[in-house]
């Protein structure tokens, strides 16, 4: 099926960072955006500065994204960007590897379940998962806490649910690289709109682009 002369996308963190960047450039190739946020008035201003519309979603809250998605009755664009990162050890009692594992995993898996659907019935789709060279055991899986783990296993999901999904619906993970976001801090040596270039790229891929991949810079990389 042909994309939709103006696809819907919802794109999680997309208040700010890197998440903001991905919204504006979507926005700008003719995509209808929602920007969701746990922060109802950290997403509200966002919305407002962008034009786009907004939808409260709390990762560690499953009911948050059912409701949001029977609003809107599902999205043919999903980016999974939301994301956690604490320099806590794995064997501290105090880890963030529940937490990091859904909001990273679990949420994205849930969101692309509930949107299947919506895939369905219209023969198009594109998810982006936002992971990092942190997650990618070719780089030593290298991450703080569980960050690495859980962007390993978002890679793994990306890989498997190829074989899953709907015809018509790719799926493909990337590396923004060190983005000078909150997250990333102003030393990053990346800028936010570098940083969105290959996301806002893997979302709208015509028809005979690639599925199931990690990309970094638009080119293929080691998993």
């Amino acid at each position: 099926m042909p994309r939709p002369s103006q696809p819907t996308a919802l794109v999680t963190g997309g208040n700010r960072g890197i998440g903001f960047e991905i919204s504006r450039g979507l926005m700008a190739q003719g995509v209808v955006v929602t920007i969701g946020a746990r922060s109802d008035s950290e997403g509200r201003t966002a919305a407002e500065a962008l034009g786009c519309r907004f939808t409260k979603i709390d990762l560690l809250n499953p009911d948050s994204y059912f409701d949001s998605y029977a609003k809107s009755g599902g999205w043919d664009i999903l980016v999974n960007n939301a994301g956690i990162l604490k320099d806590v050890s794995l064997l501290d009692k105090g880890s963030d590897f529940d937490e990091a594992m859904e909001v990273m995993v679990a949420a994205p898996l849930d969101l692309i379940r509930l949107n299947t659907p919506h895939w369905r019935r219209t023969g198009w789709g594109r998810i982006v998962n936002l992971s990092s060279s942190l997650g990618a055991h070719e780089r030593g899986l290298q991450g703080p806490g569980a960050y690495s783990v859980a962007k390993a296993s978002l890679n793994a999901l990306t890989r498997v649910l190829v074989r899953d999904l709907p015809a018509g619906v790719k799926i493909n993970t990337c590396d923004p690289g060190w983005v000078a976001t909150r997250m990333g801090g102003p030393t990053a040596p990346v800028t936010v709109e570098e940083g969105a270039d290959t996301p806002i790229w893997l979302a709208l891929l015509p028809d005979d682009g690639p599925t199931g991949g990690f990309f970094r810079k638009r080119e293929m990389a080691a998993w």
